[in-house]
């Protein structure tokens, strides 16, 4: 655990922060720092082709140990989340953690609450990482770098384990939606992957979200307030307007739970001439994404009847689609992975989660890609955690997929 722990460390001290409004991949140079890193611990692991490509991806591949088995991929991202900030990460290990509520050191005010934290209270006794309360932790997703990254390692070391080739497959930008963009899933050349990107172990998640981006752009009309009369078109009150009367009671994230979709403003920026309001549409039915983009173009329409110099345009891009039906392709992916949890004594929950991973688009691509728990917790978020004993279970169960896969043929 104690090399797992190391790696942990390092990898979140490097600021790797996504950067959306951009067209560069990846968005921040700290992602091709610590991708430099990790393809040089890959090459120092004993790993032959380990390598960064033009775009930042670092890639490699455990070799097999017998002829024949299937080539299969494990995945995480380096990036970390552009909702708070991940610069100067101070980490903080908290050993036989003793059950209560974790008042973060650099701040204070930011706590991590026992009775607020789902699962947290079963974790006493466990060794957790947090932050300082200042910045995000970066689990998400240096925890399933880690997990890999060690895993890979005790493979290595150890050739007398049955194995098929395991490709392994470090992404940018997965926060940002962009994560596959630039993949090619002819180099990684495996009959399935798995995502290292989930919270707590045990859980397989095989289902995810379908997912649209709506970028609502209002144009007003700008003139000195003082001769504004009768003139101005306010692009900032139009935009909350559009947001006050978008539904709230059953289409928010704050208002919905289990299979409800959603509409989630969550960017707004601009001034009297013109506002961007940035939306995440939301839906484990991917048909239900229109519909959610004709709830948008009629609250923009209702603004016009009663602003006709204004402009409102609703861009709706996709971002991926629910998991599910790609796996079905092949159903090894989510049974070997269930059987891989049993193996280290846990019973596998399965997941719908509210949320998407690489794993989404790489199986509307062709490649089936479940995603597995590293003992993640409260990401995008100063109270941020992980546990390590959960990142080093994690580690075993891909050991143990590793020796199931390679009885396949």
């Amino acid at each position: 655990m104690d090399i797992l722990l190391d790696r942990f460390l390092r990898y979140v001290k490097v600021e790797t922060t996504a950067v959306e409004q951009t067209d560069k991949y990846p968005s921040s140079t700290g992602q091709l720092e610590l991708g430099k890193t990790l393809a040089a611990e890959l090459a120092a692991l004993g790993i032959k082709d380990a390598g960064v490509d033009e775009h930042g991806i670092v890639m490699g591949t455990v070799p097999a140990t017998v002829e024949g088995a299937p080539t299969i991929a494990w995945i995480s991202h380096m990036d970390t989340s552009p909702e708070f900030t991940a610069k100067n990460v101070k980490p903080v290990v908290h050993r036989n953690w003793n059950g209560k509520d974790i008042v973060l050191s650099g701040d204070p005010s930011k706590v991590i609450c026992v009775a607020e934290t789902k699962g947290l209270a079963e974790l006493s006794g466990k060794t957790l990482i947090t932050t300082d309360g200042t910045t995000l932790l970066g689990a998400d997703d240096k925890a399933g770098v880690a997990v890999i990254m060690t895993a890979a390692a005790h493979l290595l070391s150890h050739p007398e384990i049955r194995r098929g080739a395991i490709r392994i497959v470090f992404t940018c930008d997965e926060e940002v939606g962009r994560g596959v963009d630039k993949l090619d899933l002819k180099k990684i050349d495996a009959v399935c992957g798995y995502t290292l990107d989930g919270e707590s172990i045990g859980e397989l998640d095989n289902e995810t979200f379908s997912a649209d981006l709506a970028v609502v752009t209002i144009t007003g009309r700008n003139i000195h307030p003082g001769l504004a009369t009768g003139k101005m078109v306010n692009a900032i009150r139009l935009a909350g307007v559009f947001l006050s009367r978008m539904p709230w009671q059953r289409l928010a994230p704050e208002t919905t739970a289990n299979r409800d979709g959603f509409l989630h403003p969550y960017v707004i920026e601009g001034g009297v001439h013109e506002v961007k309001v940035r939306i995440l549409l939301r839906s484990f039915v991917t048909a239900e994404l229109a519909d959610h983009a004709v709830v948008l173009r009629r609250v923009a329409d209702s603004i016009l009847v009663e602003h006709p110099q204004a402009k409102i345009n609703i861009e709706v891009k996709k971002q991926y689609r629910n998991m599910r039906e790609a796996l079905e392709n092949e159903p090894r992916a989510v049974h070997l992975a269930a059987e891989a949890i049993r193996r280290v004594g846990l019973e596998p929950k399965f997941q719908s989660i509210r949320g998407g991973t690489d794993g989404s688009r790489l199986s509307e691509i062709g490649l089936p890609t479940p995603n597995l728990a590293v003992g993640m917790h409260n990401f995008h978020s100063p109270i941020e955690f992980a546990c390590l004993e959960e990142m080093e279970t994690s580690v075993k169960i891909l050991i143990e997929l590793a020796q199931l896969w390679g009885r396949e043929k």
